[in-house]
């Protein structure tokens, strides 16, 4: 069931909101175990923008599947104050005991404030902002490394490119995004060591004719394949194809963009949280504050292989996936920045703290995070 901003705003602003959210707060999240319990979802863009948002809906569509869970959801809503009253008639209107916030900007100041008005509410974030010793205990997250669905993806365009040049288009220059290019990068020199990648920063996560100028001239350059990572690949992954040129999608399936150029693509699993989670609350449980992982935790996944993937290309991604799966490190050394300084000596776990910190581009990327 989904409800317009405008609906659930007018309501709460027209209620007495200190009354009602006295009442529902003062339930505690075990006494609903017996019934139905009603889960509410935020979403920053629209569920079907062929990326993040849409990642997080088909995870919150198992959810729906899930007997004695309620889901109820409303997209669009921006980082500001709007997110608050969006979240406060979710538990004031329908009794939600549970609330998924989907974008980096609602958790500060705007969930934790809630966690703490609402205490016997859980709020989980969709990142790892979450610290036990300065956040409320009902608050928390959940993440997915897509480094490792990232790394699978390089593989796949260091076996693809002809010219030995890979185009990445990316939004921001933070950690997580650099993280994800330097583990592609890994995928690729671990298959093919003469290639390189050519990396666009745009500078937003979603800003569609800086991301069509950016493929364009990736393409222009010599680059036979197209990566990207930003809220929705939509556009990269169309001029790729148009172009006759390889691709790959981030967040969610834009496999049907491509029917003739598409190879795979690095997908977050959130079903896998959203459903653990459901089962906690339906047996009276706490759920977790954090759920974090990656292929060894069924957290992220590739996309399916476009059509005309070779047999070859698929077997190596696969024998990457089951190592993956065993837990097998992405980051060995040693590991040169793309300035030439030794930044990691040897083998570095997966989930190591240290990765986090990540702000350099390793060898063979070519771009600056300034």
């Amino acid at each position: 069931m989904t409800y317009t901003r405008m609906d659930r705003r007018t309501v709460l602003k027209g209620m007495a909101a200190g009354a009602v959210s006295a009442s529902a707060a003062s339930l505690p999240i075990a006494a609903a175990a017996a019934g139905n319990i009603t889960v509410g979802v935020v979403y920053v863009g629209a569920r079907n923008d062929l990326g993040w948002t849409q990642s997080l809906a088909v995870g919150v569509g198992e959810l729906k599947k899930v007997a004695g869970i309620k889901v109820i959801e409303e997209e669009q809503v921006p980082e500001t104050t709007a997110v608050v009253k969006t979240m406060e008639s979710m538990i004031q209107l329908d009794d939600a005991k549970m609330i998924y916030g989907g974008s980096f900007g609602y958790f500060d100041p705007h969930m934790i404030n809630l966690s703490k008005k609402y205490p016997d509410i859980h709020f989980r974030h969709s990142t790892g902002l979450w610290d036990a010793d300065k956040h409320p205990k009902n608050l928390g997250g959940f993440f997915c490394y897509l480094d490792q669905a990232f790394y699978v993806d390089g593989i796949a365009a260091g076996l693809a490119t002809k010219s030995n040049k890979i185009g990445y288009v990316a939004a921001i220059p933070i950690t997580l995004v650099i993280r994800n290019v330097n583990a592609f990068m890994l995928g690729v020199r671990s298959v093919n060591p003469d290639a390189s990648v050519q990396l666009i920063f745009t500078g937003q996560w979603s800003i569609p004719v800086r991301e069509a100028e950016a493929a364009n001239a990736l393409i222009d350059s010599g680059c036979d394949v197209l990566a990207v990572h930003n809220d929705s690949p939509k556009v990269v992954v169309e001029i790729a194809e148009k172009r006759g040129k390889w691709s790959l999608g981030h967040n969610s399936s834009q496999r049907h963009l491509a029917p003739n150029g598409f190879l795979t693509g690095a997908e977050n699993k959130w079903e896998t949280v959203f459903t653990s989670w459901a089962k906690d609350l339906l047996d009276g449980k706490t759920p977790s504050n954090t759920f974090y992982g990656g292929y060894d935790r069924d957290m992220v996944r590739n996309t399916p292989y476009g059509d005309n993937v070779p047999e070859e290309t698929r077997r190596r991604c696969d024998a990457a996936i089951s190592d993956l799966r065993k837990g097998k490190s992405i980051f060995i050394g040693p590991i040169k920045d793309n300035n030439g300084k030794v930044r990691i000596t040897g083998t570095v776990d997966n989930y190591d703290g240290s990765l986090w910190g990540m702000d350099w581009l390793m060898e063979g990327v070519k771009g600056s995070t300034s």
